[in-house]
């Protein structure tokens, strides 16, 4: 899959659902409904910013301050990516708007709701200015996450995507490049505060070959949240690293078949991106 820099709104977005596979369609309200939370976030206007926000909004500033919809619509919090060049991802009742400057990057998830496209996860990322002279991540071991984690999942689906999350960081310590491919999405992109760069699919399986992880290696999981919608599942969560630092992560998990890139049963769990903020 390729990434779509969305300098027309309308016209990319009708160009990227004829193109794409079925699952990455876009529907293009949504893309209105980001134009109106743009406009309404970057003046402030916390009445007219209400009517786009989920009620189970999470919304993190790049100091990885986590604020709901209460707090956000009394004091409308600083945006700080405003630029209309986005890259867009659909996938069913999910869509996933990612923009950058610089080294600012922002993560927009949307859920659609019977009301309407809603804004469940706001997400800043401030990258490193130079590269990273550590990499902070589980210690010597990584039983969790790569083994037992302290998330009882509810149902088969949050197993499910519990179980590739293991899979996924294990083959990350263990410098398995094959194994963590199975789990990676192509349009996977990693966005950390620990690296002074983004990875796609081949820079991140390349690092991960070479035992050379730029700054972002898996973390000891503190608490999760999953948000399941059947064949997606957006999970936010609390880390620590074993320097003591926490951050607070959000990633997008489909299941997709492997021959076909559509969304179903019999697919195979794999995360589409995962945006790492320290908490300062």
């Amino acid at each position: 899959m390729t990434r779509l820099r969305t300098f027309v709104i309308a016209a990319a977005l009708a160009a990227f659902a004829a193109g794409a596979a079925a699952d990455t369609a876009v529907d293009p309200a949504v893309g209105a409904a980001d134009g109106k939370f743009l406009q309404a976030a970057t003046h402030g206007d916390g009445a007219a910013l209400a009517s786009q926000l989920d009620a189970d909004l999470q919304w993190t500033d790049p100091a990885g301050r986590t604020m709901n919809r209460q707090a956000v619509t009394t004091k409308v919090p600083t945006v700080g990516v405003t630029t209309n060049d986005r890259v867009w991802y659909g996938y069913g009742p999910i869509a996933v708007a990612e923009a950058n400057d610089g080294k600012l990057h922002a993560l927009r998830i949307w859920v659609k709701r019977p009301a309407g496209w809603k804004l469940l996860v706001y997400q800043e990322v401030r990258s490193l200015d130079a590269p990273a002279t550590a990499t902070p991540g589980t210690g010597t071991t990584c039983e969790n996450p790569c083994g037992a984690v302290p998330y009882t999942p509810k149902n088969a689906t949050e197993r499910a995507v519990m179980q590739a999350y293991s899979e996924l960081e294990a083959a990350a310590t263990g410098h398995k490049e094959d194994a963590w491919k199975m789990r990676a999405a192509d349009e996977i992109a990693l966005v950390s505060s620990n690296s002074d760069r983004t990875f796609d699919k081949p820079t991140r399986a390349a690092a991960i070959g070479k035992a050379t992880l730029g700054g972002v290696a898996p973390t000891k999981l503190l608490t999760a949240k999953l948000f399941d919608f059947n064949d997606v599942v957006v999970m936010t969560s609390q880390h620590e690293t074993d320097k003591g630092q926490r951050l607070h992560i959000t990633r997008v998990w489909v299941n997709r078949d492997p021959s076909t890139g559509s969304l179903g049963a019999g697919g195979r769990w794999q995360e589409t991106l995962s945006y790492q903020t320290a908490v300062r």
